[in-house]
C-alpha cells in the first residue's frame, strides 16, 4: 500500500484510559499485551509522525451512556464492559466526570487529539464503525487508504479493518500499535488478531515501518 498524505489517513481506535492505562478497568486482561508491544509509545510515534507530515488523524472512540444499560442482550465482552462500567460517560450531551475517567483519552495523547485538527468520530457502540460516522468522515475528505491502530486488537481493530475493507478502503494495520486481551478460556486475543490481519489487510507493518513511510518525501 502506497502511503500519501493526499489520500491516506491514520485511524486510531479507542485511545482511552480503560484499555491503555494501568489504572484502566481492563488492565488486568490487556496490560501484559500493551506492555509487551509498547503500544502507548508506538501510538505516540504514529501521532507525531502523522502530524509532522500532515496526514489526517481520525479517532473512533467507544463510549457508553446510562441509557445504553437498558439493552436487552449483550455478548460476553459487552457484558463485561457493562459490568465494569468500561468507557462509561454520564451522558451524550455532557462531559460531567469525563476528564480523567476511563473513557477519557490517555493523557499523553491529548496534545495530538485535542489540537483542533484531529477528527473525533461519534462513538462506535459495539466493535465496528457501522454504528458511527467514521466512514462518512473519511469519505468527505477523499480518504481511500487507512493506517489502523488502537485497541482492542481482536475486537474493535479487527472489526474496523473488516468494515473498512467492505467499504472499499485500502487498510494497513500497525501490528505493534495495538494489543489484545488474554483470557484463561477465551485465549489470547492479540495472537488471534494477527492471524486474521495477515489474511485480510493490504499490509501488516511495524510502527517503525509506517513512521518511515509517512516521513518519506512524496
Amino acid at each position: 500500500m502506497n502511503i500519501d498524505n493526499t489520500d491516506t489517513a491514520v485511524v486510531i481506535i479507542d485511545p482511552q484510559n480503560d484499555v491503555l492505562s494501568p489504572t484502566g478497568k481492563n488492565w488486568d486482561s490487556v496490560g501484559a499485551s500493551v506492555t509487551e508491544n509498547d503500544t502507548v509509545a508506538h501510538l505516540l510515534d504514529i501521532f507525531a509522525a502523522a502530524k509532522a507530515s500532515s496526514f489526517g488523524v481520525f479517532i473512533s472512540p467507544h463510549y457508553f451512556y446510562p441509557t445504553d444499560s437498558t439493552w436487552l442482550f449483550n455478548g460476553p465482552l459487552e457484558s463485561d464492559e457493562f459490568r465494569t462500567h468500561t468507557f462509561a460517560r454520564s451522558g451524550a450531551l455532557t462531559l460531567d466526570g469525563f476528564i480523567g475517567s476511563g473513557a477519557d483519552w490517555l493523557e499523553e495523547f491529548k496534545p495530538y487529539i485535542e489540537d483542533g485538527t484531529t477528527v473525533v468520530a461519534s462513538p462506535h457502540k459495539v466493535w465496528s464503525p457501522q454504528s458511527n460516522d467514521l466512514v462518512l468522515q473519511l469519505r468527505k475528505r477523499a480518504v481511500s487508504k487507512v493506517i489502523l491502530g488502537g485497541m482492542l486488537a481482536n475486537m474493535c481493530v479487527e472489526s474496523h479493518l473488516r468494515d473498512l475493507l467492505e467499504n472499499g478502503f485500502e487498510v494497513t494495520v500497525v501490528r505493534d500499535a495495538t494489543a489484545g486481551p488474554r483470557h484463561p478460556t477465551r485465549g489470547d486475543g492479540y495472537q488471534a488478531a494477527l492471524v486474521n490481519y495477515a489474511f485480510l489487510a493490504h499490509s501488516v507493518v511495524s510502527t517503525a515501518e509506517v513512521v518511515n513511510a509517512m516521513s518519506a518525501p512524496v
